[in-house]
């Protein structure tokens, strides 16, 4: 993990928008922007729940934050809906890229399922030419604009269907025409990475890097088949990793004490799966609003403060900050910035080591992700 190269954080008085960030866990289908899902929509006859852009916005949020990932997942249905022309991937692709440059991000991976998108008559690689272009044409706006952005596709397989090993070849075979990396979604609860193990194993033959949506939905066991099975680079979430870690606290005498007492030390021990990842630096795709919403950390507690990522964080794990899904989230990466610093009281010196931690941990060439960090340590410099 790198040491940030800030001395001392000054104080956050400024925009945290103006930072450069990493996105690794963005969803295609999932950050959308309303007035295009309306336009699109109609353009296709397909029927929303509205179609004034701000109501429209706020269902998607409110029909998110159930605390179920069932029905977190059902909000998708009209996304993908009016993602199934050329037309219409291109131009959400486009504008994608174009509101994470508007948030600050300087590198983005980009995942999305093609096997959903095939519903009028587009071939999988058709949808993927697709999406690249509409990638391409975002990056071409940034540039014109004055900023700068680089993108990549994370080619994601539905954990629930029985396409992984064509999707794993098509992955592979795009891997020139932007194609980063491979990653499974979908409902994780009783679908392990297991179901895909010759998919995996086609990809490590190719040399090509696997990122598992994993310890969202499901605990330990999808973990373990992630990392074995799947030979994950990182862990899509990965969150509850932290069930697989023990906290005790003792008193001053070394006797069993209540978290809550005074003089009491914590003393943590990690499980095999905990000690795995975090010796050998497995990143963390953690998205904290998102997995709120989904009750991913229902086990530590209710409130975003509950949230496990600050004991990872301090605990040495490679902790990346996300956002999943902007639209059914309402948020931005600035916003969950904004929300550890609010919550955990993180300063310039912990969003730069979990901005690092993404970078390093990006599906990007060696010497592209040396000049990413180069630009991001003096981007932070220069904020003296």
């Amino acid at each position: 993990m790198t040491e940030p190269i800030v001395d001392a954080a000054p104080a956050l008085d400024f925009d945290l928008k103006s930072l450069p960030k990493v996105s690794l866990h963005d969803h295609l289908d999932g950050g959308l922007r309303p007035a295009t899902i309306i336009e699109l929509a109609e353009a296709v006859g397909h029927t929303l729940p509205s179609t004034d852009p701000v109501a429209l916005g706020q269902w998607f949020r409110e029909s998110a934050d159930s605390g179920s990932l069932v029905r977190y997942l059902e909000t998708f249905d009209h996304t993908i809906a009016v993602m199934q022309t050329k037309e219409g991937l291109a131009r959400v692709a486009k504008e994608f890229v174009e509101d994470l440059a508007d948030d600050g991000v300087v590198y983005g991976e980009i995942r999305w399922a093609p096997e959903q998108h095939l519903q009028k008559g587009l071939t999988l690689d058709e949808v993927v030419d697709a999406v690249q272009e509409g990638l391409d044409a975002g990056v071409d706006a940034v540039e014109e604009s004055g900023r700068q952005i680089q993108v990549g596709q994370l080619i994601t397989a539905m954990r629930h269907a029985d396409r992984g090993q064509e999707i794993a070849e098509l992955a592979v075979r795009h891997r020139y025409n932007g194609a980063v990396g491979f990653d499974i979604a979908g409902a994780e609860d009783g679908f392990l990475p297991s179901r895909f193990k010759d998919a995996f194993t086609y990809l490590a033959e190719h040399n090509f890097p696997a990122t598992v949506h994993a310890g969202e939905a499901a605990g330990l066991e999808s973990i373990q088949s992630a990392l074995v099975d799947g030979r994950a680079l990182r862990l899509g979430h990965g969150v509850r990793i932290a069930e697989d870690i023990t906290v005790e606290f003792e008193d001053a005498e070394g006797e069993e004490a209540d978290d809550d007492a005074e003089d009491t030390v914590g003393m943590v021990t990690l499980g095999e799966v905990a000690g795995w990842v975090r010796d050998r630096g497995i990143a963390l795709e953690i998205c904290p609003s998102s997995n709120l919403q989904t009750g991913a950390i229902a086990n530590f507690g209710e409130g975003i403060e509950n949230h496990p990522l600050d004991m990872l964080y301090q605990l040495g794990f490679n902790v990346t900050i996300n956002t999943d899904n902007r639209l059914m989230s309402g948020v931005t990466l600035t916003d969950e910035f904004e929300l550890l610093v609010e919550t955990f009281d993180y300063d310039l010196d912990d969003l730069l080591e979990l901005t690092l931690n993404a970078a390093e941990s990006s599906f990007l060439p060696l010497d592209e992700k040396e000049a990413l960090v180069e630009y991001i340590n003096d981007a932070y410099a220069n904020l003296g």
